[in-house]
């Protein structure tokens, strides 16, 4: 029963993550860079800050909470600046092949390295035992998320220009495929900064902390480190299009539109680690579901992701063959989330 609240708490945050980028459409004359930043401070600073302090025991500081791992902090912002990279390649991989395609690839990749390479780490043997039924699961993850690939190949295909730039107006599917690759390998980064951030875990919850919350300030450790990196890159994107003025230079009724819609992205993306912390809360140290469970969000997200691509019209006029290829794609997902626990 308790690992099938976690995965439906995961599932929930999951949900939210897949709907984070619908506000994009909704920012008005702000350039990408512009927007990107200030939904960073929402979704990396603000929301991460909040959610942390949940953790901080009566009678006790998040910067005690935080001190408390020996200097697991530090470790957890260098991967978190590393994952930066990838969440920001994430971004630009939004752009250029849409809210469906985009995230498929870029979480696909992030799936396998963000699961097999901690486990790795640890010492698992991935050709026998539990090892084993990691990897299967991990394989029919991205089996089902190469088709959905696959999919979007034969969407560029019988489409026409015009109608790929309806549908995303930036559409580049090969230069869209390489960020998304990056992207997937630099974020998985943030599972590795979970893992080195395990003691600052472990030493909050002997502080005193709720163990439901205990994970929260070891995602906001990681998310600074990733803030950090996008708000160079925004900040020189900024200077170089010579676009600072969108911060000010709008009209108040846009930039109150523009912060309503990045606060409201930016609290949909973090929802996403929220329910990881608190879904993994519920599943038993050691199991095959825990060390699963990053590739299940990932999962779940690509999922819910094809389900707003589908609803932002981003696969009219791809042609039936496509979107039963789309829909194959999420039902082999959908395998692999259940697939760990059968084995």
């Amino acid at each position: 029963m308790n690992t099938l609240i976690g995965l439906l708490i995961i599932a929930l945050g999951s949900i939210g993550q897949s709907s984070s980028y619908v506000p994009i459409k909704k920012v008005k004359t702000w350039s990408w860079e512009s927007f990107w930043l200030v939904q960073g401070v929402f979704a990396w600073l603000l929301f991460p800050f909040l959610g942390a302090l949940l953790a901080v025991p009566e009678g006790h500081s998040l910067l005690e909470v935080l001190s408390s791992g020996q200097g697991a902090a530090l470790k957890a912002i260098l991967y978190g600046a590393l994952w930066g990279i990838g969440g920001l390649t994430f971004g630009l991989s939004m752009r250029y092949l849409g809210v469906a395609l985009g995230q498929s690839i870029s979480l696909g990749t992030c799936s396998a390295f963000g699961t097999l390479i901690p486990a790795l780490m640890l010492g698992t043997d991935l050709f026998s035992g539990k090892g084993l039924v990691l990897l299967i699961g991990v394989c029919v993850a991205i089996a089902g998320i190469s088709v959905i690939g696959f999919a979007g190949s034969l969407r560029s295909k019988n489409m026409t220009e015009e109608q790929k730039k309806a549908a995303v107006k930036d559409f580049a599917l090969g230069k869209g495929l390489l960020v998304a690759l990056l992207a997937g390998v630099m974020s998985a980064c943030f599972s590795l900064g979970l893992e080195a951030a395990e003691p600052i875990k472990v030493a909050s919850i002997k502080l005193g902390s709720n163990s439901l919350y205990a994970g929260l300030p070891a995602i906001l450790m990681i998310t600074l480190g990733g803030f950090l990196t996008n708000a160079v890159y925004c900040f020189y994107q900024n200077i170089k299009n010579k676009t600072t003025k969108d911060y000010f230079g709008v009209p108040s009724g846009v930039f109150i539109n523009n912060v309503l819609f990045c606060a409201l992205a930016g609290v949909l993306w973090y929802s996403q680690f929220f329910g990881l912390a608190l879904g993994k809360s519920f599943l038993t140290d050691g199991s095959i579901m825990m060390a699963f469970s990053w590739s299940i969000l990932m999962s779940l997200n690509v999922t819910f992701s094809n389900v707003w691509g589908i609803v932002l019209k981003e696969w009219k006029g791809a042609g039936s063959k496509t979107v039963f290829t789309l829909v194959l794609g999420m039902l082999i997902l959908i395998f692999s989330l259940v697939l760990p626990s059968m084995l």
